[in-house]
């Protein structure tokens, strides 16, 4: 989602900043310029980013980081997550009086295995990760939040991020009865300068409040999205764009009724997406979606059911204007079976953002989450704090046909890995009976990799009743970009400098 192109010499900085050992050789003087092939080499460095979790008293919220071993990963290294600084507040003045900051919430031992962490605690402040050596292929850290009663209560959870510099969010309300925030976080060490923009069924919702943000050093903002825009709407998409640094962002969808969830960024605008892993119970679904550019788009719907693509009826397209936000409601649109949503262009490829606001349950005893539009799993993708009870791992393959190997880790506590191969026929989508780790205690993680065939898109849903509400989470698995492409030439690239 990076908009920024770098030059060759930036390029090359770049790559040796995250691999450690990565090279780009200049032509050679004698004209030949034939680059060897690039390989693919284990990345040495890499940042996450978590959002301050929920501010509510009675909310418990714990982290789970996991590695997958990594063949030809560097020795050594670590791994860590460090409290963002969080400014506080006089309480007569007002003013800014200092920062306070905690312990780290997590530290691993060694890839291979989950560590968890605990984040409870009044005011809990975002996370800064980095991992480093061993550590770093394939990182992935969850932050889940469990919250007992209130506006938003339920089952919360999100994958950290990687800092970008370019986020789109399908799927947020200022609509009465929702509190909508998007979450900042800075891992820089110089500050951060965004801008927050909202586009309803209109357009855009004019307003400079969005404009010239600051997010500080090591630090999180979480921002009220009402206080952007006057007026309330239920469908809005929210574009982050980062002016100078990069940050980390994420939704925090609260509702008085159907509960809140972290609503991830879809993936880059697309004339194709796909929104893996409905829940087959699902009593109501909302497609919403947003083409950012200057041509309207219209999208067939299709679900990818255990059986092949259907077309749901009545919302066989759905029509979005160029800088407008659309939405259609599907209700119960798996009807008992597991799915996911392929939404492909029809006429123009107009690229489109979009993203599923999900239901379980029925009358006061409903809850909510978000299913992004995503990438393929690609090489491999990995989800931490997963349960032998309440896990629900989904894989789709809206094309060919494909095979895929998942493995769930040793247990955070006790237990040994374990491996299985699903054959997923090609437009279908399978609520997979996942391993479980022998002798599980603990949490563990779930690695899904590709073995043949087409492309592949996965999700995990974590559920957890309480007092009869299904409290729910969804996380989506794209490619965990454990691994870079370092290309090879005849030339140093000193060679190139010196002209």
């Amino acid at each position: 989602m990076n908009r920024t192109t770098l030059s060759l010499i930036a390029g090359a900085t770049a790559l040796a900043a995250v691999t450690g050992f990565a090279s780009l050789n200049a032509p050679a003087a004698s004209g030949d310029n034939t680059a060897k092939a690039a390989t693919q080499q284990p990345v040495e460095r890499t940042s996450l980013l978590c959002p301050q979790p929920s501010t509510s008293e009675i909310a418990e919220t714990s982290y789970t980081s996991y590695t997958p071993v990594t063949q030809g990963a560097a020795d050594g290294g670590k791994a860590e997550l460090q409290a963002a600084a969080v400014e506080s507040a006089d309480s007569a003045s007002g003013k800014k009086t200092g920062k306070k900051t905690v312990k780290p919430a997590l530290k691993p031992a060694e890839p291979g295995k989950p560590a968890t962490g605990d984040g409870s605690g009044a005011e809990p402040p975002a996370l800064v990760g980095t991992a480093e050596g061993k550590f770093a292929p394939g990182w992935t850290v969850q932050e889940t939040t469990a919250v007992a009663a209130g506006t938003g209560r339920g089952l919360l959870g999100t994958n950290c991020t990687a800092p970008d510099t370019e986020f789109w969010f399908p799927g947020v309300s200022t609509a009465t009865g929702r509190t909508d925030y998007v979450h900042l976080t800075n891992p820089d060490d110089s500050a951060a300068v965004v801008d927050v923009e909202l586009y309803g069924k209109d357009g855009t919702l004019k307003s400079t409040v969005g404009e010239g943000i600051t997010v500080q050093p090591h630090a999180g903002e979480p921002i009220l999205l009402s206080t952007l825009a006057s007026g309330q709407q239920t469908d809005l998409t929210v574009h982050v764009t980062v002016r100078s640094g990069r940050v980390g962002a994420a939704v925090q969808a609260l509702d008085d009724k159907i509960g809140g969830d972290w609503l991830a960024a879809s993936t880059d605008p697309a004339g194709s997406l796909v929104m893996p892993g409905i829940p087959k119970d699902a009593t109501a679904v909302r497609l919403v979606a947003f083409a950012p550019g200057d041509q309207d788009a219209d999208l067939k719907v299709r679900l990818a059911s255990p059986s092949g693509l259907i077309t749901p009826a009545g919302n066989e397209t759905l029509h979005v204007k160029a800088g407008m936000t659309a939405a259609a409601d599907l209700g119960d649109v798996t009807r008992g079976e597991a799915g996911s949503l392929v939404l492909t262009s029809t006429g123009t490829s107009a690229p489109v953002v979009a993203a599923l606001q999900v239901v379980r349950g029925k009358g006061s005893k409903q809850e909510m989450a978000f299913i992004p539009a995503t990438g393929p799993v690609g090489a491999r993708a990995t989800v931490a704090d997963n349960s032998s009870k309440g896990t629900t791992l989904a894989l789709s393959a809206p094309g060919q046909s494909a095979q895929v190997k998942v493995t769930a880790s040793a247990g955070s506590e006790g237990g040994t890995a374990a491996t299985k191969t699903y054959t997923i026929k090609g437009g279908t989508t399978q609520d997979v009976d996942a391993p479980v780790p022998a002798g599980l205690k603990g949490t563990y993680a779930l690695t899904v990799e590709p073995v043949s065939g087409g492309p592949v898109y996965a999700s995990r849903t974590l559920a957890s009743a309480q007092e009869g509400v299904p409290g729910f989470t969804i996380q989506t698995l794209p490619d965990d970009r454990g691994t870079v492409a370092v290309p090879e030439a005849d030339q140093d690239l000193s060679v190139l400098l010196k002209k």
